[in-house]
């Protein structure tokens, strides 16, 4: 599989993993479901959440990940864009310390989910969230992370 990352990193927090971390949890999500695909991931602060939060989802306050698929114009091949993600650094790095988790593997949770929306997984209605949240727990058992839903 081949991913194309741009990695575009808008916050001042020290404790954003690298590159490679993106790539591998990226990767990971992709893995079997794309041959060839490019993604964007920026991260944020909490101001910029906040506003795309607002914008896009109607809800006023910064949030962990949004997730942003490219779609082409009708009558266009679309190119190997997935789409972007948008992380808010402090908001993961907040809720992994609130939720009693490694950040790393919070982070990397945030990821995978966030390729998986973009994939097209959804979490709507109870069926949807067991599929999905089963993909992100055999995804993130590759990686090995625990379950991140896992409440012990």
């Amino acid at each position: 599989m081949t991913l194309t990352l741009d990695l575009q990193i808008a916050s001042r927090a020290k404790d954003i993993p690298a590159r490679a971390d993106f790539l591998r949890w990226a990767g990971a999500a992709l893995a079997g479901r794309r041959k060839k695909t490019a993604l964007t991931v920026r991260v944020v602060g909490a101001p910029e959440s906040r506003g795309l939060n607002a914008t896009y989802r109607g809800k006023d306050r910064p949030t962990n990940v949004l997730s942003f698929p490219f779609q082409a114009p009708p009558g266009i091949e679309p190119p190997p864009l997935l789409g972007d993600l948008v992380i808010c650094a402090s908001v993961v790095n907040r809720e992994a310390r609130s939720q009693g988790k490694a950040a790393e593997a919070h982070w990397a949770h945030m990821v995978v989910h966030g390729v998986l929306h973009l994939l097209g997984y959804d979490h709507r209605d109870d069926e949807e969230a067991a599929v999905m949240e089963g993909l992100e727990k055999r995804v993130l058992a590759g990686l090995h992370f625990p379950d991140p839903y896992d409440s012990d």
